[in-house]
């Protein structure tokens, strides 16, 4: 491509590009004219609870396979290698979890916010503190997300940048608004599609470009990209196995667990076996999605062995080499470029809609409904599309934000949820799995979180050092990579500076573990929750189930044994039941 030559969008690529957005803005209306057309909040917010897992599993998928990371791992990959692929590994559990343990929680309880479990569980005081935190990342997340697509739709065609912005906002903040979760959760279905056609065409032409399969492979093993097992326990390290193997957990939990754009798709599903599904076939798409950016990150670095073209798109951000490639590879192949902006978009909408539709339940259900109980049906749903246009406007203006920082947009992203994501999983995992914890605990448990986790964010910014992999090929690489060790050995941080050299992939982890650590100890300092006392259905058994081999009176003082979704009536009637036998083997002894 010639670099003074940016510029190239044809026709077909503007007409591929405005199908996506017509189809997207028609979905919306095809909902809002639709069915109930939206007139009740339970249809606009919970989709009627009508939803079949396939749609669902898409939907969760589209979620968060923003544009983010389509432009965040082949970056990543390119300059660091394939260390970051091992994240895939972390999907199993990331995903077995949420099936077995939360979405059975979230959905016996009938709950429409994930947050309304916190006040079952604890009090009013912290589900709000929930839900503002929820809010919070949201709002920066979704900076990320639109900004990310509008910077690539302005470095091939010119479009103004905050123009570009403003109009990826606008079309996502109309069509959730006008056709609610259903509209949501079918654009996401067919943005899901477009965007894997996107990748499957850039990596084809590109392999195809590059010399072929053989090619590539040679350029990528001697260029150092295939990074092996990595067993390395240091936490300061940025991608091991267990950074991204453990401590990816953590984070797919407080994606995939407990944040509500999530948690309400599990809640539209028609039953609590359909959302369980639902979390099962996600697996496969994200190793797909994963696969597909790792290997276009691969098929890049055989392009540019030992280059940087990223300047040529007025810009000295990594990202933009992905947009480079891009364009590089699709150049004068017609409609093509314009498909991969519009995979881009499709992610990015995907993204936005999902954050705009789950911030407006939130904001509804926990923060209005309990204050306005007497709310007409018509009056909350005009309301709750007032939330969704107002979300979407604000979320335009943390786009500056994002322009702002210096990171990759994947850590960033990751970043985000795992300083305000973690801590809010730590909330959950402390109602959950410990009876004794009382409201006191879980508000001073969520504070300290959020605090410890600035702290180790801002820091992290402060004091930032990344070592990518040298960008050359063959013994040149060898020889370069051996050096950059050996610098590193001789220069490891030291004390505060060490902490806040902790692997960003460890922060949903450290910050959920400080939440419950806290939480339990100010329980017990201000007197714990007894077992009677939690709301029926709130309490998951995990000690029980982790002390199995326990004596039963040991289990029942270690720990809660109480069945998942005991009603208050199945719990008399038990005992009811214990009590009679006592008394007939008191006097049959007799």
């Amino acid at each position: 491509m010639d670099p003074s030559d940016q510029k190239f969008f044809t026709v077909i690529d503007y007409v591929i590009f405005a199908v996506l957005l017509a189809a997207s803005m028609g979905i919306g209306l095809y909902y809002a004219l639709s069915g109930g057309r939206q007139r009740t909040t339970q249809e606009f917010l919970m989709a009627d609870r009508s939803m079949g897992c396939l749609p669902v599993s898409l939907s969760l998928i589209a979620s968060f396979q923003s544009a983010v990371a389509i432009i965040g791992v082949p970056a990543e990959i390119y300059t660091h290698g394939t260390q970051y692929w091992f994240i895939g590994c972390a999907y199993i559990l990331g995903l077995f979890i949420p099936a077995h343990i939360f979405i059975p929680v979230f959905y016996r309880l009938r709950v429409s916010s994930a947050y309304q479990y916190l006040e079952l569980r604890f009090s009013k005081a912290v589900r709000i503190c929930g839900t503002f935190t929820f809010i919070f990342q949201m709002v920066i997340y979704m900076g990320v997300c639109v900004y990310t697509p509008a910077f690539a739709l302005n470095a091939v065609t010119g479009f103004e940048l905050w123009g570009t912005v403003l109009a990826t906002g606008l079309v996502c903040t109309l069509y959730t608004t006008l056709g609610g979760l259903k509209a949501v959760i079918w654009t996401d279905v067919f943005q899901t599609v477009v965007m894997f056609a996107g990748q499957l065409a850039v990596i084809v032409v590109g392999v195809q470009k590059t010399g072929g399969v053989a090619d590539v492979w040679r350029k990528v093993w001697e260029g150092n990209r295939i990074s092996g097992l990595d067993l390395n326990p240091d936490p300061t390290e940025r991608h091991t196995f267990w950074t991204l193997g453990v401590g990816g957990v953590f984070l797919m939990l407080s994606l995939y667990g407990v944040n509500q754009a999530q948690v309400q798709r599990y809640l539209s599903s028609r039953t609590e076996k359909e959302a369980v599904r639902s979390c099962y076939m996600v697996f496969p798409s994200l190793q797909l999605a994963l696969a597909l950016s790792c290997v276009m990150g691969l098929v890049m670095f055989a392009r540019y062995c030992g280059e940087d073209h990223s300047d040529k798109l007025a810009s000295s951000s990594r990202d933009a080499m992905v947009i480079y490639f891009v364009m590089d590879m699709l150049h004068g192949l017609p409609g093509l470029p314009g498909l991969f902006i519009a995979c881009l978009f499709s992610a990015a909408l995907s993204t936005i809609s999902s954050a705009f539709n789950s911030l407006a339940t939130v904001t509804m259900e926990d923060l209005i409904k309990p204050q306005y109980p007497a709310m007409t049906e018509a009056r909350a749903t005009l309301l709750s599309k007032v939330l969704a246009m107002s979300y979407g406007l604000l979320c335009l203006a943390m786009a500056y934000l994002t322009h702002l920082m210096g990171d990759s947009v994947l850590q960033v992203a990751l970043k985000i949820f795992g300083m305000v994501g973690g801590p809010i999983l730590g909330l959950f995992c402390l109602g959950m799995f410990f009876p004794w914890a009382n409201s006191i605990g879980a508000l001073v448990g969520l504070c300290a979180g959020l605090v410890v986790a600035f702290w180790l964010g801002i820091g992290s910014i402060l004091t930032r050092s990344t070592r990518p992999l040298p960008l050359e090929c063959g013994a040149n690489a060898t020889i370069a990579i051996q050096t950059a060790f050996n610098n590193t050995t001789l220069s490891q941080p030291s004390g505060l500076k060490r902490f806040y050299s902790l692997s960003y992939m460890w922060y949903s982890g450290f910050n959920c573990t400080t939440v419950v650590l806290i939480g339990l100890i100010v329980s017990f300092l201000t007197g714990p929750t007894k077992e009677e006392d939690v709301k029926p259905g709130t309490l998951y058994p995990l000690l029980g189930k982790l002390f199995c081999f326990l004596p039963e009176h040991l289990k029942k003082k270690l720990c809660c044994v109480t069945p998942l979704g005991q009603t208050v009536s199945e719990r008399i009637d038990l005992i009811a039941k214990n009590l009679a036998t006592f008394i007939y083997d008191v006097f049959a002894v007799e």
